[in-house]
């Protein structure tokens, strides 16, 4: 006989709702916050932190560059999938910390380069503007697309077209973005390099970046004002992958997997941390209480929880395992608060897996987890890696995750891996770009939150309500006994009728 069989059903995001709190002027929506803990960090460190709760699945039709990039301006952050070379992967992660930054490290130029060389990195790089420094990083000019033109000039020397740095404005130590700012502006300059007391080139500032800074105020970075960056990596070739990523200077680390309850698991994160112990790891997925400690006492710094609940998953009608996504965060949630007593770590959990609309967002948070982990959704933006195609003049991109066959092919290949899939592929419908979709599906959880009566997701996890509904209260809750067919046929006005 089985070990413990439980004739108590799991339960699903869908079959709970939020009983209303008492609102004050203190949650007016516009008081709200959705700041939250990515990892934990020893020393609670600030770029740990997203500014809203919501991140992109590590799955190769939804978390590629640009969408690393755009999320991290809007607040959160894209798991970058690892079902793809390393090489790529890297190229990947150093494109988002090296979009903007503030504090930029820059490409730099050989004064002997001649210009037809120097254009020939400028189009693989696509920057337009470049340092120029001898063989001791010592700063000895600036050359942009202003200075040279290449039918003209491709045999002259890079120190010939110059500006030479007797004409240029430059910060000597600049740390703080504000002074770098400041003396931009009084320079009337798009750009200020950043020397050191030797005149050794240690950074560059761009006024274009600052003002996207600006112009992006929840955006997440690193302490050099660099975009935050997570990429997801496997239990099998991580010796060799992450040693790449953390050249890259990837922020956190996240394993990939649907089952997280593995000595595979505990061997990866204990090296990462023993290796790499300034980079945290996210384990997972894990569905039990038993699964969270073991990923804890290994060393994950933050827990993905949930299990074949996808929109594309079959991972419980192939294999026979998962479990309600409710249920899952409840008992991870009671496991997570019981640890933090014990320890004073604070772990955060992902709920990943069966969110799909912003109502499974605020119940996933209401029940305890800290942020959420979404495909679906990402899936339809501009920003995700596929291409847009029309079906029956409806503009559709497409959507697998992992476990489909197109992301198994990969893995048979490399790791003979994945035997068997546990996921399908599909279509959905194009959304437009993430920062025309998100700030709705923002304003709708702050609102929740605000009739709950709470300011933040930490206040949301102590005081929510919520309650259990019947299949006939769901059905209730939707638009019912009216006609809305008007798509087919027009309505046509009835004559007017004395009564």
């Amino acid at each position: 006989m089985a070990k413990n069989v439980n004739f108590e059903p799991s339960r699903t995001l869908m079959e709970f709702r939020l009983l209303p709190g008492l609102s004050s002027k203190k949650t007016v929506p516009e008081e709200v916050s959705l700041r939250t803990q990515l990892v934990y960090s020893e020393k609670d460190e600030k770029k740990y932190y997203l500014n809203i709760p919501i991140v992109s699945a590590a799955m190769q039709s939804v978390s590629g560059a640009k969408m690393g990039i755009e999320l991290a301006k809007l607040g959160g952050t894209a798991f970058i999938f690892c079902s793809q070379s390393i090489e790529s992967q890297a190229k990947m992660i150093f494109k988002i910390k090296n979009h903007k930054a503030g504090f930029v490290k820059p490409k730099t130029m050989k004064p002997d380069m001649t210009v037809k060389e120097m254009y020939k990195i400028r189009k693989e790089t696509g920057h337009s503007t470049f340092p120029v420094v001898d063989d001791n990083e010592i700063f000895l000019g600036l050359i942009s697309k202003w200075d040279y033109d290449i039918s003209l000039h491709k045999d002259y020397l890079v120190k010939d077209r110059m500006i030479p740095k007797e004409n240029i404005e430059i910060g000597t130590n600049i740390t703080d973005l504000k002074e770098a700012n400041r003396v931009l502006l009084e320079s009337h300059k798009s750009v200020l390099p950043i020397l050191d007391n030797n005149g050794k080139l240690l950074y560059m500032i761009f006024r274009k970046d600052i003002n996207d800074q600006l112009n992006n105020p929840l955006e997440v970075h690193d302490e050099k004002k660099r975009l935050l960056a997570v990429a997801a990596i496997n239990t099998h070739d991580f010796k060799e992958r992450v040693p790449k990523l953390v050249e890259t200077e990837v922020d956190v680390l996240a394993i990939d997997s649907s089952d997280g309850y593995t000595i595979f698991q505990k061997d990866t994160i204990e090296w990462i941390n023993k290796n790499y112990p300034e980079i945290p790891v996210i384990g997972g997925n894990i569905i039990t209480k038993e699964g969270f400690r073991f990923l804890v006492d290994s060393g994950s710094g933050s827990v993905k929880v949930g299990m074949g609940g996808g929109s594309i998953c079959i991972t419980q009608e192939q294999k026979g395992t998962g479990r309600g996504l409710a249920t899952t965060i409840i008992d991870i949630a009671e496991e997570r608060d019981k640890y933090f007593k014990e320890s004073g770590k604070y772990i955060p959990i992902v709920a990943d897996g069966g969110v799909t609309s912003t109502k499974d967002i605020t119940i996933a948070l209401a029940l305890g987890a800290d942020y959420v982990m979404m495909g679906r959704y990402f899936a339809r933006m501009e920003e995700s890696p596929t291409e847009k195609i029309v079906v029956n003049n409806r503009v559709m991109k497409p959507y697998w995750g992992e476990g489909s066959a197109r992301a198994c092919d990969w893995k048979l290949k490399r790791y003979n891996q994945a035997k068997f899939i546990e996921g399908v592929e599909g279509l959905v419908e194009y959304a437009g770009r993430l920062r025309d979709n998100l700030d709705e599906t923002l304003i709708k959880i702050k609102s929740s939150m605000s009739t709950c009566g709470v300011k933040n997701i930490r206040e949301f996890h102590e005081k929510a309500e919520l309650e259990l509904v019947s299949a006939l209260a769901i059905r209730e809750g939707k638009v019912h006994d009216i006609y809305q067919g008007t798509e087919s046929k027009e309505i046509q006005e009835l004559p007017e009728t004395d009564y």
